[in-house]
């Protein structure tokens, strides 16, 4: 005997219910899948479960697409704009859109971060693969473009402190040889005063011969001896001595 017809209904039982939804869940996803292979077609599905998660397919991950042009074939959108002015009907539809785009983007989001990935297929997961790469090579070469120019400024920094350090250099190299020149020129003038100072003896006094000869000229302090120079006599000699002499 063959089957009978099956009375649909909602399951009682808590446990069967989630059951039945994983078992019917993959053969509709399945489904989906084969109809847009065989058919050429392109389809969108999306699934709430009762805790409010989300399972959906999408063919070649177009599911923006596909809600767009659902937006624009509606039904309701186009009763809505028959029957309703026109300003009414293109607030709504505009907000229909906005509303599809956040939810998407919400989607989106949650699968670079790794979440939500289990109803995928495989060429799901390596479009957004290959997104993420895309993405990370971006990434990297902006990364790479401002540490080049960053190092690019500091070797800027780094040309200019040093020219700036060789100019201080020269400038200190030009004040010591000043220093070094005034030096040399206070010291010849130093010793060109002393060279014509009258009063400074620079030879001591060898021909000062005390009770001895003059020259070849005796001076003596007795009755032979002859009359004393006074005007070539040591202006250091003791005056007893000179007059010890005249006696």
């Amino acid at each position: 005997m063959g089957r009978g017809p099956v009375q649909l209904r909602r399951i009682d039982n808590k446990i069967n219910r989630q059951v039945t939804f994983s078992k019917r869940r993959a053969g509709l996803l399945k489904k989906a899948h084969e109809i847009s292979v065989l058919c050429d077609a392109e389809v969108a599905l999306i699934v709430f479960n009762t805790k409010g998660k989300l399972f959906e397919y999408s063919t070649d991950s177009c599911m923006e697409k596909i809600l767009e042009r659902y937006e624009q074939y509606s039904y309701a959108e186009r009763q809505l704009v028959a029957s309703d002015p026109e300003s009414q009907g293109n607030w709504s539809l505009e907000h229909a859109k906005l509303k599809a785009k956040i939810e998407i983007l919400q989607k989106n989001q949650r699968h670079y971060m790794g979440q939500d990935l289990e109803p995928l297929s495989i060429k799901e997961l390596q479009s957004l693969e290959q997104h993420l790469d895309t993405g990370l090579k971006h990434i990297r070469t902006r990364k790479n473009q401002l540490m080049y120019d960053s190092i690019s400024d500091l070797q800027k920094k780094e040309k200019a402190l040093q020219d700036q350090n060789n100019q201080l250099m020269e400038k200190l190299k030009e004040k010591e040889e000043e220093i070094a020149q005034q030096q040399h020129l206070d010291l010849e003038q130093q010793n060109e005063d002393q060279n014509s100072s009258p009063f400074l003896l620079t030879q001591p006094l060898s021909y000062l011969n005390i009770g001895g000869a003059y020259q070849g000229r005796s001076i003596g302090c007795g009755k032979e001896g002859g009359r004393v120079d006074q005007g070539r006599t040591n202006t250091h000699i003791p005056s007893w001595m000179i007059r010890h002499a005249n006696e």
